[in-house]
């Protein structure tokens, strides 16, 4: 895989976990799985993951930050969410999503978002539903073992870990600024990796 086509070296991937994948693995999954360890543990290709992140920086793009939903309830995930909402401007919530957020204007914090990006479809499920009641599309991180229904965009990933979170949001965030022109693709982003996982 030539360095030049991806969004980071090859070796800051593999560094960062991010292709570990679990023993377990759904239908739709496996073909983001390049191979399964002596182990059994399922390894995804990292090439799929970089192109993925990269579309899924496009998609967002797309959209206005604050009408962006970024949801993580996993705790490895709080520091990256909040670090790719300051600096994008996107709504987010790290930790606890409050029921009926979404869905229900009665509340005084209700929201309204255009697409939402979960960490995990599994502990951010009532988010997850809420934006499918309210017809809003869904671009999710996915390891191996996770279920897709009602997710409209897959980004294969180690989604438990911290440096596997911390790149997947350093990437899009880098991405979408550039994509947004906030940043110059040749300027440095002033943030590393590091910045986005949890110390």
């Amino acid at each position: 895989m030539s360095e030049e086509t991806t969004l980071i070296q090859t070796e800051e991937y593999l560094k960062s976990g991010i292709h570990i994948g679990t023993k377990f693995r759904t239908k739709y999954m496996e073909k983001f799985i390049y191979k399964t360890r002596t182990d059994g543990l399922s390894v995804l290709n990292i090439k799929e993951i970089d192109q993925r992140i990269l579309l899924a920086a496009q998609l967002l793009a797309k959209y206005d930050p604050e009408d962006i939903i970024v949801v993580s309830r996993r705790e490895n995930g709080w520091r990256p969410v909040r670090m790719f909402a300051s600096l994008t401007g996107t709504k987010y919530f790290a930790g606890r999503y409050p029921p009926g957020v979404l869905t229900n204007p009665q509340l005084k914090d209700f929201i309204e978002g255009k697409i939402m990006l979960v960490t995990d479809v599994g502990p951010d499920k009532n988010a997850v539903k809420d934006a499918v009641n309210m017809g809003i599309p869904v671009v999710a991180l996915c390891d191996t073992n996770n279920p897709v229904n009602n997710v409209d965009f897959v980004i294969p990933c180690n989604n438990k870990g911290k440096k596997s979170l911390g790149l997947v949001f350093y990437l899009l965030a880098k991405k979408f600024l550039e994509l947004k022109g906030l940043i110059n693709e040749n300027q440095a982003f002033d943030k590393t990796p590091e910045d986005f996982s949890e110390e």
